[in-house]
């Protein structure tokens, strides 16, 4: 039978219409174009593998941009962890650039534009500029210098450059069409002073390109053939298209910039700008907090690159903003982790039972199944003893018949190990269980193929020996926002829906297998959900974070 052909989406429609029109398919190439003003998040990672997908599948080069235009917020911290993000999404880009790279061509290109008519240097206020841009219903009104004389022009934008005017004193604006049913079109800023040391050019510039400048013509220099951006950009496209042609010459190649629909992720926001917040207020550690959307963040969650492809995937790409509960990205992490984890044992709200007939002192290493998805994953062997800890819910002094786990008078299996049976408990003089005490049937090991072994019951339970039992932090981490659009409630504060309980660490006990894990190293405790090694883990004091559970119970907790 032959295979399903997958259906192109309307990225793909575009190009391929391009190609059968008049591009080149050697001239098609793609970039993913970041501001490192901040740490890239799950929205990002949907562009990245758009982008890099493109490339993968027309076999196009890709580059990696970083629009660095606005000194003030931009870090090389910044540019550092995007780079780090991009490959361990397992991507590679074509060429590493920058706007900065190209800071004095389009300074020359500005200058050429004032000779020609096409730019003027402005001296009104920022307040003044706004409010003669008029309203979407009323044309703008021009600035009193917009019919500077070009020597004028060409002496104030060297005096800006050379940082001989006060920042807010000039503007350097394109002369288009104050009356424009765009408001983009409404002599749009073209740069301003800055006097801040940019993170390499240093103290070179005194002015910096605006965005809708820079951004157009960096991919006429690069000669991208697709530049895509979110829909927020569509009429954006308009100027795009304006600035470059002021720039090209007839019969070089035009970028086509094309826009798609952002993706939102419910409880949480993507804003950098609200991200930040959170970090600089403490409600997060830090931009890698586990609880963050950003890449980083999902990274030292235990998420995988495969993870978070399969998710931008899934959700594909589109033409309408819509909201994706982040039940589904929590459902391709699962999907994932279950192939590629192995099964340990870890208790997190441990009681003791002891096994009165095993004999005292007496301990033995059982073979237990490393991953029974991936046939070579092998076993390992995990100490059994007369002591164990179990998870305080898998017991009950009586309960109903649907209850699976252990009672008192009935037998349920310990995990590659034994069937035992509840006897009796020791309490508290409040009534808390101390011990559980149960007896256990010596011939009934698991795997050993005695008729004892083979015999069938409704319960299995996972455990560790008291005895080699090691102990370990243990961070369950939770949806950082209680609102589904923290950020899109009237009236509200986005920070009133943080979640009190995104995060609760709490003390557990794990099996000794575990004592060499290393950061990152992801685990799936049985029955419980899937873990990794934090970065603050050491040998002497590990931490695991909870990637997710094994189910949504987010989604049960809220019918």
């Amino acid at each position: 039978m032959a295979e399903e052909k997958k259906s192109l989406n309307f990225i793909e429609q575009i190009i391929e219409e391009d190609l059968k029109a008049d591009y080149k398919r050697e001239k098609l190439m793609f970039r993913f174009p970041p501001e490192p003003n901040g740490y890239l998040h799950i929205g990002h990672a949907s562009s990245i593998c758009l982008n890099f997908g493109l490339g993968e599948k027309y076999d196009a080069p890709v580059n990696l941009r970083f629009d660095d235009t606005n000194p003030i917020k931009e870090e090389k911290e910044f540019v550092e962890a995007i780079k780090r993000d991009v490959e361990w999404l397992g991507y590679k880009w074509a060429k590493e650039c920058y706007a900065s790279d190209y800071f004095q061509q389009l300074y020359d290109w500005a200058v050429e534009m004032i000779k020609n008519g096409d730019a003027y240097v402005d001296s009104q206020t920022s307040e003044d500029i706004a409010q003669q841009k008029g309203t979407p219903t009323q044309p703008g009104t021009e600035s009193p210098y917009r019919n500077r004389s070009v020597e004028e022009n060409l002496d104030l934008f060297e005096q800006m450059k050379n940082g001989e005017t006060p920042e807010g004193a000039h503007v350097l604006r394109a002369k288009i069409d104050m009356s424009s049913g765009n408001m983009l079109m409404r002599d749009p800023i073209m740069y301003r002073c800055v006097h801040k040391p940019h993170h390499r050019t240093e103290g070179e510039w005194k002015i910096y390109p605006m965005y809708d400048w820079a951004h157009g013509e960096s991919d006429f220099i690069e000669q991208v053939s697709h530049s895509f951006c979110t829909l927020e950009f569509l009429p954006h496209r308009e100027l795009y298209n304006w600035f470059i042609a002021k720039v090209s010459k007839p019969g070089e190649f035009i970028p086509k910039q094309r826009e798609f629909a952002r993706r939102n992720l419910s409880h949480t926001v993507v804003s950098k700008r609200k991200l930040a917040q959170l970090v600089e207020k403490g409600i997060v550690e830090s931009w890698d907090d586990p609880r963050m959307p950003t890449i980083s963040g999902l990274r030292r969650r235990g998420y995988t690159p495969a993870a978070i492809k399969n998710f931008a995937d899934s959700i594909g790409v589109g033409k309408r903003e819509n909201m994706i509960d982040v039940a589904h990205l929590e459902f391709c992490a699962r999907e994932d982790l279950n192939k590629i984890t192995p099964r340990v044992m870890g208790v997190l709200d441990p009681v003791k039972l002891v096994i009165t007939n095993y004999p005292e002192g007496e301990e033995e290493w059982l073979e237990a199944e490393n991953n029974p998805e991936d046939e070579t994953a092998g076993t390992r062997q995990v100490p059994f003893s007369r002591e164990l800890y179990i998870e305080r819910e898998d017991f009950k002094e009586s309960a109903n018949r649907k209850f699976f786990r252990l009672t008192l008078g009935k037998e349920v299996r310990l995990k590659n190990a034994y069937i035992i049976k509840g006897q009796d408990v020791v309490k508290d003089e409040e009534g808390n269980i101390l011990e559980i005490h149960c007896t256990y049937d010596p011939k009934s090991k698991s795997g050993s193929g005695t008729e004892e072994s083979l015999r069938k019951v409704k319960g299995t339970l996972h455990w560790v020996s008291i005895k080699h039992a090691l102990k370990a932090e243990v961070r369950l981490y939770d949806r950082l926002f209680t609102e589904e659009a923290p950020d899109g409630v009237k009236d509200k504060d986005f920070l009133e829906f943080v979640n009190p309980n995104s995060l609760n660490t709490i003390t557990g006990f794990v099996e000794p297998s575990l004592s060499t894990a290393e950061e990152l190293e992801k685990f799936q405790f049985q029955r419980i959900g899937y873990f990794c090694i934090d970065r603050d883990s050491s040998k002497d004091h590990l931490i695991f974070n909870r990637t997710v559970g094994l189910r949504d119970s987010w989604a049960k907790m809220q019918k």
